[in-house]
């Protein structure tokens, strides 16, 4: 037998090595567990789930106000005026409930069914875990004729709930202070909050929602305040404000199937792209699921039997198909179930089988009832749709021609296509470049074994207002969509993605950005889950060389310039004094002094910097080009990343649609953020 003194060796694995973490200690050991992870996400996620808890009351009946303070110091205050939370003593804990339910995981009026009919939050552990990871946190409830407050520091009370005045109505209000030893960052983003919380707003008919940003002491607050009786049906028309919409009236309808409460609204607009959002328990899931495949098959089926109903269609005539009759839609569609089933901890998917037919017949009785009722509406979508139909019957040669199986052999692969000799796509990397000049200096600057190049001849394509058959018409794009080898539209594949890294690099001038957002806004719109994997990279080439002698250096921006000439002319007037120094006491030695031609010398050679403004790629030699842009060691690279669905959409929309208005305005609201323009 082991002695009790004997320490245990390495890789010892027994009784004694586990450790039981009590109380909130596993959320502050793993909070990327219970929030995704510590950085901006993370942090905003702690104002999603108290305000979530908020939501909660107000889907359950009642709460019709939420008002959420940004004050100084990081802190946040929610408060709603719901019941409350409970304050009397918990028959398992033997403590107030309200403490229970700040400081214990998985407790909270939503597992039993008894609390709320539905709500949303993460997994029911919200408000605990808010709690954990916040240096200061305080409740304090209106409730029963009394306020009662509790505090609590890094999720441990600091003493017990206590009456600390009087109420005359009921609510919650939970004050919060990130902790600094958990996050990345405790900068809260106003338009983040914004967009969020307007969002909800939408999705809750009838609630009002106040956000009030009191970080700076010295200005007045900013307030923002959100209220629509239209719900959902306000929402789409908010989606669709920037387009030319194919009829006025918006479909809308709200019914309750075995318990699932569904509500849909939609209407299209002349646009070539669909743009349909799906909620659960007011929790957006960006992956769809069961009600997005229920709303998919009774769309595509409503419409079909309604324009062969009515000889619109006609025996002879093929079906509209599932792309056919999403071209150009808008959608929000919102369910609310009791037990809601989602894949994965971010909630990106809902799997509850049952949605899918709740879904599929709500959707169907209602819209057939719109079509039939609403005659010229019903015309302008179906004739949306065949326009939809006879294009993708027309681009079908066109598509066949590159996206058949196995035109994506080896030999298929662009003559312009320098590839590298790794086959795994893990290490690969795809140099998108811009121009055959600097294509030239990327092929001859890279390293063979991990890196290709693809030159891009001219701007290509603006893809926002063109089909498919266009799109693979146009031979850049036709050589890209080949080289990263996933295919396009239906046939998209990306488990047959070629390079893990595909990065734009283009010039650093407005020709060089206009190219920049056209294969922006191609990703984007045909190869999303480009984007969405991690895969999409932007180049970050310098703007400037500076050069002091033999000392070099490159400046990514205008402030690293200015940092560059300084320091560089701190170093030469530190050589030039002491240079000088030794020019006296040579003289003094000599019994010479002809000082004064050598400072005037010196001084010239002290403000010679030599700065060179790169205009292009082509202007790099190879070698710079490798070792500024391209080499994995020394180059700055932005991944794209897509937070906002619905802000991007919006931007895309203004940037490259067909309306010059909206883009007008947003250049005009964006020109003061613009520091350096060449034209």
């Amino acid at each position: 037998m082991a002695s009790k003194d004997k320490k245990p060796t390495e890789g010892q694995y027994d009784a004694e090595q586990i450790t039981v973490l009590e109380g909130l200690a596993p959320v502050r050991k793993r909070p990327g567990m219970y929030i995704g992870n510590t950085s901006t996400e993370g942090l905003h996620h702690l104002i999603w789930e108290v305000v979530d808890n908020s939501i909660d009351e107000a889907m359950a009946g009642y709460c019709t106000h939420i008002e959420v303070k940004l004050l100084p110091d990081n802190m946040v205050s929610v408060t709603d005026d719901g019941r409350g939370i409970p304050v009397g003593i918990h028959k398992q804990t033997k403590k107030s409930a309200l403490e229970t339910v700040m400081t214990t995981l998985h407790a909270g009026g939503k597992f039993e069914g008894q609390g709320y009919k539905v709500s949303g939050g993460l997994h029911g552990v919200g408000v605990s875990v808010v709690n954990a990871l916040s240096s200061y946190t305080k409740a304090e409830v209106r409730r029963e004729g009394k306020i009662w407050m509790q505090e609590y520091i890094r999720g441990e009370a600091k003493a017990s709930v206590k009456p600390i005045g009087k109420a005359d109505d009921t609510g919650t209000t939970i004050t919060f202070q990130p902790d600094s030893k958990i996050f990345e960052t405790l900068e809260f983003k106003w338009k983040k909050i914004i967009d969020r919380l307007r969002q909800q707003a939408y999705l809750t008919k009838g609630i009002k929602i106040t956000i009030t940003d009191e970080r700076e002491k010295d200005k007045l607050p900013q307030i923002y305040g959100f209220y629509f009786e239209g719900g959902i049906a306000s929402y789409v028309k908010h989606l669709n404000h920037n387009k030319k919409v194919k009829h006025e009236t918006v479909f809308y309808a709200e019914k309750e199937q075995d318990d699932i409460n569904v509500e849909i609204a939609l209407q299209y607009n002349d646009d070539y792209q669909e743009e349909v959002f799906t909620f659960a328990n007011n929790i957006h899931t960006p992956e769809g699921g069961m009600h997005m495949a229920g709303f998919k098959t009774a769309l595509t089926r409503t419409l079909n039997s309604y324009a062969r109903k009515n000889n619109i269609l006609k025996e002879k005539d093929q079906n509209l198909t599932g792309d056919d009759v999403r071209e150009g839609l808008t959608a929000v569609l919102s369910v609310k179930v009791r037990e809601p089933q989602f894949e994965g901890q971010t909630k990106a998917k809902l799997g509850n089988t049952e949605v899918r037919t709740a879904t599929d017949s709500v959707f169907s009785k209602t819209f057939e009832i719109f079509l039939d009722e609403h005659p010229k509406e019903a015309e302008a979508i179906i004739g949306k749709c065949l326009i939809a139909s006879r294009a993708r019957m027309a681009a079908r040669a066109a598509r066949d021609s590159v996206l058949r199986k196995g035109a994506l052999d080896g030999m298929t692969l662009p003559g312009k296509l320098a590839d590298c000799s790794s086959r795994k796509a893990e290490n690969s990397e795809l140099y998108i470049v811009e121009g055959d000049s600097a294509g030239g200096s990327a092929k001859q600057g890279r390293n063979r074994d991990f890196q290709a190049i693809l030159p891009l001849r001219g701007k290509i394509l603006n893809v926002e207002r063109a089909r498919l058959d266009k799109i693979l018409a146009n031979n850049e794009l036709k050589n890209l969509i080949i080289a990263a080898g996933t295919n396009i539209g239906e046939q998209m594949e990306i488990e047959k993605l070629r390079y893990h890294k595909i990065i734009i690099m283009t010039d650093a001038d407005v020709d060089g950005s206009h190219i920049r957002t056209l294969l922006l806004t191609f990703f984007y719109r045909h190869l999303k889950p480009i984007i969405t994997g991690g895969y999409l990279y932007i180049a970050q080439p310098p703007l400037y060389k500076v050069q002091s002698g033999k000392q070099v250096a490159y400046a990514y921006k205008e402030e690293e310039k200015e940092k560059l000439i300084a320091e560089f002319s701190k170093n030469k007037a530190a050589a030039a004094s002491k240079k000088l120094k030794k020019e006296e006491k040579e003289a003094e030695e000599t019994e010479i002094s002809e000082t004064e031609e050598g400072e005037e010398e010196t001084a010239t050679t002290a403000a010679g910097i030599n700065i060179q403004r790169y205009k292009g790629l082509g202007e790099m030699n190879p070698d710079q080009l490798w070792e500024t842009t391209m080499n994995p060691k020394t180059r700055l690279t932005k991944r794209v990343t897509v937070e906002n669905a619905e802000e991007a959409n919006a931007i895309f929309e203004a940037l490259m649609g067909a309306d010059v208005l909206p883009r007008k305005h947003f250049i005009q609201s964006q020109a003061k953020q613009v520091k350096n323009l060449d034209i």
